[in-house]
């Protein structure tokens, strides 16, 4: 009819890694890849393991431990059929999908209460991505593509989705595909790769997030005043505001 309002939609858009899940499902894609031989064991020992150390130790950071492993899943993939993937990554969340934090597990059930759309926005590799989505019932997923040939073998190609600017053309789409008031919309996220799709919506939210996320929130006199951080330690959960906080 004419002149009838239409109404648009509103979203919640979850990164996983550290924001849905507590561990990093790539390394737990790793950790299967040596188990099923696709990855050979010395790789960890030799490139990963010392990275992964000194940040355990809080004297490396966690980003390099990730890039070590990005680069060796890249490398391996590589001419590797696809149904060896598919299946590593749903024995991923079938074993570890319910490990993940008591606030971002009631936020999901929140939102889908709502009507909300919710969606999985990752910088994990979209298989993951696909299973962590089907498992908590999500509307829609975007995660990094790693291109499959015809013959059904990666082709070592790329498209990524770990960046903020990623992100920001993924949330921009989408707004566009669904019909979304990125106004009013919520966006969960622990790192400075979710920063540009929280600066898109009306309603941010930083999971446990990251120092440098931080030092960004604070700089943006926009965000400072409308996001809420949310830390989760053992059974406890903190809502903090961005303004009262003092790094040291």
């Amino acid at each position: 009819m004419e002149g009838v309002l239409r109404l648009k939609k509103t979203a919640a858009f979850f990164d996983i890694d550290g924001t849905i899940s507590r561990e990093g499902l790539i390394s737990e894609m790793f950790k299967k890849m040596i188990k099923y031989e696709l990855i050979d064991n010395s790789k960890w020992y030799n490139e990963v393991e010392p990275a992964f150390t000194r940040w355990d130790k809080r004297v490396g950071d966690y980003d390099d431990y990730l890039q070590k492993m990005v680069d060796i899943y890249t490398e391996t993939v590589k001419n590797t059929n696809s149904f060896h993937i598919a299946y590593i990554a749903k024995k991923v969340i079938e074993q570890k999908g319910e490990r993940v934090y008591t606030y971002s597990r009631e936020r999901i059930r929140w939102h889908k209460s709502q009507g909300h759309v919710v969606i999985a926005i990752s910088g994990s590799p979209i298989e993951l991505v696909r299973e962590m989505s089907g498992k908590y019932g999500m509307d829609d997923y975007r995660g990094t593509v790693y291109q499959i040939g015809g013959d059904g073998r990666y082709t070592g190609k790329i498209t990524p989705m770990w960046d903020s600017e990623s992100k920001r053309k993924a949330v921009l789409s989408m707004a566009e595909e669904y019909d979304l008031d990125l106004s009013q919309c919520y966006a969960y996220g622990d790192t400075n790769g979710d920063f540009s799709m929280m600066k898109l919506v009306g309603r941010p939210f930083a999971i446990n997030p990251t120092r440098e996320l931080l030092k960004h929130l604070l700089q943006d006199q926009v965000l400072r005043e409308k996001v809420l951080v949310i830390v989760e330690r053992k059974d406890v959960t903190y809502r903090l505001n961005v303004n009262t906080l003092d790094l040291i």
